[in-house]
């Protein structure tokens, strides 16, 4: 959606109260913050409910919104809590929530439809119609791809409904955001739970091969303006207050005058952080190579110590009035340029000595104390009967009363809120427990496999661009990510092919478009992140008549949703705009390049449509010697990779014997 004359919103991190601060001093026109759970930065220091009530109230004084952050995937055993911490959110005054999760959209517009949600970047919103799907949701905002690039960023919107609100400066991720396995599955520590341990910035083959240097597009904020998106985001909630002033402070200066920056201010950018002395905006420009690769250096860091600096609140100027006159109310109204409020204390009684006097008023009436708000005795109207008595106890309580009147940005929950929607039953799907799905990445594979080895599976899909008739596959697996540019390519060629394939493998919410009336039967692939019965049910309204589970789920959490569970394969754990290849050898190592950690293992890359690379696990996942819980739970998911015929022969034959495979392996739990 266009925005009509006015500037996009400037939108900064806050990882602390005094990064708030920060913020709010630098210019900013709205803070994101975390809480203690549910948060997407689980090692932020982060704010409990006291503190973002706080948080809310000095923000709203100085006219900027609040938006918290909810973007974890969830489990079913978290929703109903999770719901409960958004009530309170809700009822704190918070402006929208930040989510991730379909299970919680569902939740929240069904549940507590006033209040307002954002898609975060982690529901991997890359094109036009993933967010129009979104939007129809409930989504008022979406923050799309980091790696859009100008051009698309311009498509969205231009042919869109929601808001549209884009980073503009900060880390990036290598891998498209929430689809990234890596640290999960190799390190234990879940990127879409908030744990990312950042593999991506460990050396690989000796060298920083996946760590990028940070987003920066100061240099481009004319063009950002006039692409009609309606908010600014600076990454940072890990970051230093000093970096969130500073960073804020130069973009507020940029918004304002509508310009780009000069070369002084990028290099005060790059001082408060960089890697490298030196930022990116491959994306952006379109620009995807090496020159995005970016280290935190020694002097990067001494660069920054500089800059240190501590923030206190900001006093919010108010006006009063106040009235004491015998036999009414004692009141006092506090006001400024958008709200005003009144109270009422104490009846006033006749003065047997001392009377009140107007300078003793005015001292204790302007005391404001702990509040976030000041006034001067210059700003106050009072209106005194003359001999009358009020005790300095009921003065500054009539005083405490309207200044947490003024200050309170509290909402009272609705009278009559809809039922909460009961959890659905354990889903089961159009295909059977026990049904065997084939993914293969490579056509020759699949081609070469004896038939009575395809006949082992009951599915067998191809990727869309490496279909072809005579291979043996009977569907196909759609790009885990097409920008709009690449739209009508995907869908020209779904069109192709559809009289020779009955399934659709769908991988993003912009999938079901593509699939919408095809009369395909469409599957869930585990990119779709489903990890609780509200999210599976989402996507089952929508026409998925079964759905691959996430691979970070346990074998009961697994039980709680019933789907499909990946039972053997290499798992995809980074999807990356740069072609690594392309970059390290050329494409003559295109199927055989990998990557090596210091530990000696080795990931495998393969291409992916149209020229993006898929990072696979460094050893395979296999349950074919454990099925006899999971196949009761779900159908079975195999991904062949790297494997050749031979290879994919053998792993059948092991599976269907129920045997172990004499290799390492990765096990659910």
């Amino acid at each position: 959606m266009k925005r009509e004359g006015r500037l996009p919103e400037l939108l900064a991190p806050a990882g602390s109260f005094e990064a708030l601060l920060g913020a709010v001093e630098g210019g900013a026109d709205a803070v994101y913050i975390g809480g203690k759970s549910y948060g997407a930065r689980a090692f932020a220091k982060n704010f409990d409910l006291e503190e973002i009530e706080r948080a809310v109230r000095y923000a709203h004084l100085h006219g900027v919104k609040v938006y918290v952050t909810v973007n974890v995937l969830l489990f079913d055993r978290e929703l109903d809590d999770c719901m409960a911490y958004v009530r309170s959110l809700y009822e704190i005054g918070v402006d929208a929530v930040i989510v991730a999760d379909l299970g919680l959209v569902r939740r929240i517009r069904t549940e507590l439809p006033g209040m307002e949600i954002h898609g975060s970047t982690q529901m991997s919103v890359h094109n036009s119609t993933g967010v129009e799907e979104v939007y129809r949701m409930g989504v008022s905002r979406v923050v799309v791809a980091r790696e859009l690039s100008l051009e698309n960023i311009r498509a969205v919107t231009e042919n869109t409904s929601p808001e549209i609100e884009i980073f503009v400066h900060g880390a990036l991720c290598v891998c498209h955001s929430g689809q990234c396995l890596f640290s999960s599955l190799v390190g234990g520590r879940s990127g879409n739970r908030g744990e990312c341990a950042q593999p991506c910035r460990l050396a690989y083959n000796g060298k920083p091969l996946l760590s990028l240097s940070d987003l920066s597009l100061a240099e481009h904020i004319r063009e950002v303006v006039a692409s009609g998106v309606s908010s600014l985001k600076i990454e940072g909630r890990m970051k230093a207050p000093a970096y969130v002033y500073g960073v804020t402070k130069i973009y507020r200066a940029l918004l304002d005058a509508c310009r780009d920056a000069t070369r002084q201010e990028s290099m005060a950018l790059a001082d408060l952080f960089s890697r490298g002395g030196r930022f990116t905006d491959g994306y952006f420009t379109g620009r995807k190579n090496e020159k995005m690769t970016g280290v935190r250096t020694e002097a990067d860091k001494e660069a920054s110590r500089g800059e240190d600096r501590s923030f206190s609140p900001l006093s919010h100027p108010v006006s009063a009035r106040a009235k004491f006159r015998l036999g009414e109310p004692s009141q006092m109204t506090i006001y400024d340029e958008k709200r005003e409020v009144t109270v009422y204390g104490e009846i006033p009684s006749v003065a047997q000595n001392a009377p009140l006097k107007m300078a003793d008023l005015q001292t204790r009436l302007c005391k404001m104390g702990a509040t976030f708000l000041s006034l001067d005795k210059n700003n106050l109207e009072i209106e005194l009967e003359e001999g009358i008595n009020l005790s300095p106890s009921s003065i500054n309580a009539l005083r405490r009363a309207a200044a947490e009147r003024f200050e309170d940005t509290r909402r009272t929950l609705p009278e009559h809120l809809p039922d909460k929607e009961p959890l659905p039953k354990a889903f089961s799907g159009t295909l059977s427990r026990g049904s065997r799905i084939g993914i293969f990445y490579r056509s020759e594979t699949l081609s070469s496999l004896s038939a009575q080895k395809k006949s082992d599976l009951d599915i067998r899909l191809l990727p869309l661009f490496s279909y072809h008739r005579n291979t043996g596959a009977n569907g196909v697996i759609l790009p885990p990510v097409i920008f709009d540019d690449e739209w009508d390519m995907v869908k020209g060629r779904l069109e192709e092919i559809k009289e020779n394939i009955t399934y659709v493998m769908i991988d993003n919410i912009s999938h079901l478009a593509l699939v919408r009336d095809g009369g395909f039967q469409v599957i869930g692939g585990f990119r779709l992140n489903i990890t609780n019965r509200y999210a599976r049910a989402v996507y089952h309204a929508r026409g998925v008549v079964d759905a691959t589970l996430s691979p970070e789920l346990t074998e009961p959490r697994i039980a709680d949703i019933g789907g499909g569970v990946i039972t053997y394969g290499r798992i995809p754990l980074m999807i990356t705009e740069r072609c690594f290849v392309r970059e390290n050898g050329g494409c003559a190592k295109c199927g055989t390049f990998r990557l090596h950690d210091r530990m000696g293992k080795s990931f495998p890359i393969l291409r992916e449509f149209p020229h993006r690379n898929l990072i696979f696990n460094s050893v395979p996942t296999y349950m074919g010697d454990k099925l006899a819980k999971i196949r009761s739970l779900a159908f079975e998911v195999l991904i062949f990779s790297t494997e050749t015929a031979k290879e994919c022969e053998k792993v059948l034959s092991a599976y269907t014997a129920s045997v172990p495979l004499p290799c390492e392996v990765r096990r659910i739990k």
